[in-house]
Parts: structure tokens; C-alpha cells; sequence
């Protein structure tokens, strides 16, 4: 056949595996091999023949990485059939070479130079993995320390139609909600395309390049730094061996993390299911899949449509009691409305400061954290502000709602609709700034942009730039500059905020007589 061929053999020196090819072109799929973690191997070694005179190459130790072979022998074959097609000679070893994993930062594994077959028949294996086994225990133990939440890799993909800087910044804020979600990020990794692979996001190299650094660095979870289909995560998990998820799946865990309320579980138990409904094929061997057609009804169906046809009764249940609340916060708005008290909506990117400004302008005791999304309830509460004409004390409401963030996902704008309504049915709306962000800039377009997205167009907006005291004077020049209409405030170090209840006077006179 003029082909190599690798054959698979464990600890007890049973072949269990053979296969034509190198041990790149065979490898075992990591989802088939033991999962002991990153202080063991796999319990298995590879021994392969080549057609050349020359140690393993790169692409077949990364393969020997990825799956933590105890070793790699390769046994250089020359002679007959080797060089001539159609010869009936089997060939003879040439020369041999011993590979196996190292625990060093800086290279993941060792080859020995050319071997003869008496060195390697007589090499112990079982010593020497076990010797390897106590130096990648010692090793993982003392990473191990005060490690007590997932390790995180994170991969972004540029394409030619982003930007180099939303790119990094982009990076900066998954890095960001890695850390609210309570994971540590370990390495990020990044690949330029000019769009994004169909099967796995990025190219077949890189992807082998995020399984070997997951291996080496002993990441226990993938972050994509896009929205991955239910097709790529699966692609994605069976060659990289490691749970991989997107940007809307960490946001949705950090929601689940942060809603307090029972209204806030409602919406965040919502859509977790819709997004996990499409994803359940393929999640865990445990569940089978419905072949379809007669005979494969009734009441011999699979777990698999057993499992969606209960998530779609639930999520059915929980639209009904999220159009119950919707109902319910909608007499609520009325019955201030018949009142005749005018409402404010504080809206702005996540970790503006909303929540804070909220507490000192009416001490509203609302959780504050320098976290992305550390509040998700909207909290209502009275506050007095100068009549626009008069000057006399008038009564406003002020709400402080969900943080925005930078491609929202469908899922949360429909799952929130509840709360978001707040905006539209608000006379006006408060939109509050982080100017010591470095995006500041777009951020506040991305807010700009989910605001127009609203079925109902929302009432005039005052801006707020918020953390005055943190930036420099030249970004604060720029601002008022490019915004002369707006106010500046510090909300920790209560800069403006006199100015600002004048501000919010002016901002609903003007709102209600338009």
C-alpha cells in the first residue's frame, strides 16, 4: 500500500486500535479516550511506522499533545515495498524515536535522538510513564492552588470587516464577563480570517493549536468570542476534548447568576431554553436521536424528544407567566400614569454606573459592584426635581433597568421584553456613560443601536457622562465637545448631581409637552 500505519496499544500491551496513516491521520477522537485530567495520561501509546528518515514531524507530536499519549514510537521502514510500488518485500527499521509529553511551560514534549531496536525493546514503558505521571501530578497540584473555578481559554476570530480596535476591545469585554461569570482567564488566542470556517469557526491548524494549549495549560473550558451554531460547538467539542461555549451562553450564565427576583428567574430560566432547545442533538451520548418516520412514534420515542418536547411545554408555561408579569408591570405604569407622575428610565451599557446613581440620588439600596451585569431586576423609585418653570419640587420616578451590552442577544431582548418595556413606556430616558471606559465611544452607539431596535420609539434622552473623576482632561474635553448638550457627573464622588436633578426637571417638562 506505500501507506503508514499506526497501531494503538494500552498499558497491558493489548493493541486495541490499528489504523492506515499517521497518528495525525488516526488519532483517537478525545471524547473516546479516558478523561483523568491534566495530571494523567491516557494510558495509551501509539507505535507508528514512517516512510521517511527523519524524526516525528510537528503536526504528528501535537496529535501525540492532544490525545496525552503515554509515547509515540516511530519506526522508520526502508527497503522493498517502500520504494518500489508493486515490490513484495515488507521492508526493515531503519532507524526509531521514542516521543512523550514533558511538563515544562515552554515545550510540551521531548524525542529522542535515532534509536536502535535493542534500546527501545528494552525501554521499561511502565516506569516511565509512571515517572512522567509524578512529575504532572506535581505540577498540576501546584497550579491547582486556590483554583477552585473554571480555568478559561479564549479564542477570537477577526474577520476583514471588523475593525482591529472593536476587535481587541471586544476581547477585552468577553475577558471581562469571564471574570463576572467567575471563571479565570488563563490565554487568549486569535485567528485573522475572512470569515468564519462553516464546521469549526477557525481553521483546522488553529483548532489544533486550541486543543494542545487547552492540554498544556489545563484550561477546563472554550469561549468563543461569537455565537456558535449547534453544529461547530459539537465539531468543536469532539476535537478539542474540552467544553466549549459562546458569548451568549456566558452571558446567560451570568445572568442566572446575578436575577434575584421572581420575575428575574422567570425571564433568565426562559432564555436559557430557548437557547438550548436547537442544542440538544448531539449534547451527551446518553441521549439517542430520533431516526423519524413510521414506526419511530408514539410511545417509543427517544429520550432526545422526550427531553424537547418537555422544554417546549416549559418554555410555552413560562411565556404565559411572562406575559402575566408584562400585564401585571403595565397596570402598575398605569396607575402611575393616573397619578400623573412622570417616569425616567436610566438606561446605558453595563457598568455605566446606573445602579449607583440610582442609590445616591435616592438611596435606593441597590446592589453595586464593578462587575458587568451586577443588577438585573429594575428597581422604580421617587425622586424630587425642580420644576422646569416654577421651580417648585415635583415628583419623578426613576428606573433603573438592565445594562445593555454590544450585540445583545435575540434570546435576552425577548426573554427581557418585560423589563425592557420600561424604556418604551417611560416619558424619558436617562442614558448613562462611562467615559473612563476606553470604548466609550461605541458603546454608546451599541446603546443608541438597541433603542432604535424597540417596538415602541422611546421618549427624548438626556446623555450622562458618569466617572468624571477618573479620566483625564483631555478625554473629558472631547466629550463635551462632541456632546455639548450633554451633563458630567462623578456618581461615587457625587460630582453634579444638583445639576443633573435640574437637568432631569427640564428633560420632563420638555417630554410632557411635546
Amino acid at each position: 500500500m506505500n501507506q503508514p500505519v499506526s497501531a494503538y496499544v494500552n498499558r497491558r500491551g493489548q493493541v486495541i486500535r490499528v489504523g492506515v496513516g499517521t497518528p495525525r491521520q488516526t488519532q483517537i477522537p478525545p471524547l473516546e479516550l479516558p478523561r483523568y485530567g491534566a495530571e494523567r495520561l491516557c494510558g495509551i501509546r501509539c507505535i507508528s511506522t514512517q516512510l521517511k528518515l527523519e524524526p516525528p514531524s510537528d503536526s504528528i507530536l501535537t496529535a501525540m499533545a492532544i490525545q496525552r499519549l503515554d509515547a509515540l514510537i516511530a519506526l522508520t521502514l526502508t527497503g522493498g515495498g517502500f520504494e518500489r510500488r508493486g515490490g513484495g518485500a515488507t521492508g526493515y527499521v531503519k532507524e526509531t524515536y521514542l516521543a512523550h509529553l514533558i511538563p515544562h511551560p515552554e515545550t510540551a514534549w521531548t524525542v529522542s535522538p535515532p534509536l536502535s531496536l535493542d534500546v527501545l525493546t528494552n525501554q521499561d514503558f511502565l516506569r516511565l510513564v509512571e515517572g512522567l505521571e509524578e512529575e504532572f501530578r506535581r505540577e498540576y497540584i501546584a497550579r491547582q492552588v486556590d483554583r477552585d473555578h473554571d480555568q478559561v481559554l479564549i479564542v477570537g476570530l477577526m474577520t476583514d470587516r471588523e475593525p482591529a480596535q472593536q476587535f481587541q476591545d471586544g476581547l477585552a469585554e468577553l475577558a471581562r464577563l469571564v471574570q463576572t461569570a467567575g471563571g479565570e482567564v488563563l490565554q487568549t488566542l486569535k485567528q485573522k480570517r475572512s470569515r468564519p470556517h462553516p464546521q469549526t469557526v477557525v481553521g483546522e491548524g488553529k483548532v489544533q493549536e486550541i486543543a494542545l494549549t487547552a492540554q498544556n495549560i489545563g484550561a477546563s473550558l472554550v469561549v468563543f468570542d461569537r455565537d456558535l451554531s449547534p453544529a461547530q460547538v459539537r465539531n468543536l467539542e469532539t476535537q478539542i476534548g474540552v467544553r466549549v461555549v459562546d458569548r451568549t451562553e456566558l452571558i446567560l450564565d451570568i445572568f442566572a447568576q446575578r436575577a434575584r427576583s421572581g420575575a428575574g428567574k422567570l425571564q433568565v430560566e426562559l432564555a436559557q431554553l430557548e437557547y438550548m432547545l436547537p442544542r440538544l442533538t448531539g449534547r451527551g451520548q446518553a441521549m439517542s436521536r430520533l431516526g423519524g418516520g413510521i414506526g419511530t412514534r408514539g410511545p417509543g420515542e427517544t429520550k432526545l424528544e422526550t427531553e424537547r418536547r418537555s422544554i417546549q411545554r416549559r418554555i410555552s408555561r413560562l411565556q404565559q407567566e411572562v406575559n402575566q408579569l408584562q400585564a401585571h408591570r403595565t397596570r402598575l405604569r398605569q396607575r402611575r400614569q393616573h397619578r400623573e407622575v412622570p417616569s425616567v428610565a436610566v438606561v446605558g451599557y453595563t457598568n455605566a454606573g446606573k445602579s449607583t446613581l440610582l442609590n445616591v440620588l435616592t438611596n435606593a439600596e441597590v446592589y453595586t459592584a464593578d462587575q458587568l451585569f451586577a443588577t438585573l431586576d429594575p428597581t422604580t423609585r421617587r425622586l424630587v426635581v425642580p420644576h422646569a418653570e416654577t421651580q417648585e419640587p415635583m415628583p419623578i420616578l426613576l428606573t433603573d433597568t438592565v445594562g445593555f451590552i454590544h450585540e445583545l442577544p435575540p434570546s435576552l431582548m425577548d426573554a427581557f421584553r418585560a423589563t425592557l418595556e420600561e424604556v418604551t413606556e417611560a416619558e424619558a430616558l436617562l442614558h448613562v456613560v462611562d467615559l473612563s471606559h476606553p470604548a466609550w465611544q461605541s458603546q454608546i452607539q451599541s446603546v443608541m443601536t438597541i433603542l432604535a431596535q424597540m417596538p415602541i420609539a422611546p421618549g427624548p434622552i438626556l446623555l450622562c457622562f458618569n466617572k468624571i473623576d477618573q479620566v483625564d482632561g483631555d478625554r473629558l474635553s472631547l466629550a463635551q465637545e462632541e456632546y455639548p448638550q450633554a451633563i458630567f457627573i462623578s456618581a461615587s464622588d457625587r460630582l453634579g448631581l444638583e445639576t443633573l436633578r435640574g437637568k432631569l426637571g427640564q428633560l420632563v417638562h420638555y417630554a410632557m409637552s411635546s
